[in-house]
C-alpha cells in the first residue's frame, strides 16, 4: 500500500498509542482524522504538528458509548477527508475489576467503547462500498485468563474473535488485522518503574515502545496480503505461562 493520501480516521488519536500511529501514518504521506473524547487540547497540538509535517489532519469529537455516536464519527470523518480508507480502532477503556468487582455497569463501561464500538464503526466503514483497511488494537492478555481485569480482558478477547470473522466477512474488499501491544506506557500518575514493577516477565526484556506499536501498525497496513492476522508487540510476553498478570 502506498499510504499517499490515504484517508485514515484513528480513534482515541490524540495521545499515548494513539498519538504515535497518526504522527507515523501522518510520515507516510496519509491524510489523518483524530478522534478524541476528552483530549480537546492533545488533539488541536497534534493536528497543528501534523499540518505541519504537510498533510492534512483534522479532529473529531465523540464519546463512543453509543451506536448513535459511533455512527456519527465515521459520518463525520467521511465528511471531513471525503472518504476513509483506513480505520484504526485505538480507543479503549482500561479498568482492573474482578468478576466480583464488577457490577453491570462495569461490564458496560469496558464493553462499549473496547468491543461495540470498534463493531459498529467497522460496520459504518464497510458501509461506504470500497476497498479498505482496519486495524483493531488488541492486548497480549487476550491469549491468557488474567482475572485482575475481567471486563477489560473480556471485552479485547471477543474483539480479538471479531478481527478474525470480519477478515473473513469483509474479503476480498476490506483486510481486518490486529495489533495487540504489552506493557506500553504506565497509567497517568504513574512512572516507567511501574511497568518494570507490574508488567510481569517478558522474554526479551525489551520496553515496548508507542513507537514500536505505531510501526507495527504501519507494516500490518503496508502488506496487501494480510488479513485475519494477529501481531504481537510484546517482547514475548503473550508466549508467557500463568494468568497473564
Amino acid at each position: 500500500m502506498d499510504f499517499k493520501d490515504k484517508r485514515v480516521l484513528v480513534t482515541g488519536g490524540a495521545v499515548r498509542i494513539g498519538k504515535a500511529i497518526c504522527e507515523t501514518l501522518a510520515r507516510q504521506g496519509a491524510t489523518i482524522c483524530i478522534h478524541y473524547n476528552r483530549s480537546y487540547e492533545p488533539a488541536v497540538k497534534l493536528q497543528d504538528e501534523l499540518i505541519e509535517l504537510g498533510v492534512d489532519a483534522h479532529v473529531a469529537e465523540a464519546n463512543l458509548m453509543t451506536e448513535t455516536a459511533c455512527n456519527e464519527l465515521m459520518e463525520r470523518a467521511i465528511a471531513l477527508m471525503g472518504g476513509v480508507d483506513i480505520l484504526i480502532n485505538n480507543a479503549s477503556v482500561f479498568n482492573k475489576q474482578t468478576m466480583d468487582e464488577a457490577d453491570m455497569d462495569c461490564w458496560l463501561g469496558e464493553l462499549w467503547p473496547n468491543f461495540f464500538a470498534p463493531v459498529q464503526l467497522m460496520r459504518a466503514f464497510a458501509a461506504q462500498g470500497k476497498p479498505g483497511k482496519i486495524v483493531n488494537l488488541l492486548d497480549r492478555r487476550v491469549t491468557s485468563l488474567d482475572t485482575a481485569c475481567v471486563p477489560y480482558l473480556v471485552s479485547k478477547k471477543a474483539l480479538t474473535d471479531v478481527t478474525k470473522m470480519a477478515a473473513i466477512h469483509y474479503a476480498p474488499r476490506i483486510s481486518v488485522n490486529g495489533v495487540a501491544p504489552g506493557a506500553v506506557l504506565p497509567p497517568p500518575g504513574e512512572g516507567m518503574n511501574y511497568i518494570k514493577d507490574y508488567a510481569g516477565h517478558i522474554p526479551l526484556e525489551v520496553q515496548v515502545s508507542p513507537e514500536d506499536i505505531a510501526e507495527s501498525v504501519r507494516f500490518v497496513l503496508a502488506n496487501d496480503s494480510l488479513t485475519g492476522q494477529i501481531i504481537y508487540v510484546d517482547g514475548g510476553q503473550h508466549l508467557s505461562m500463568g494468568n497473564g498478570s
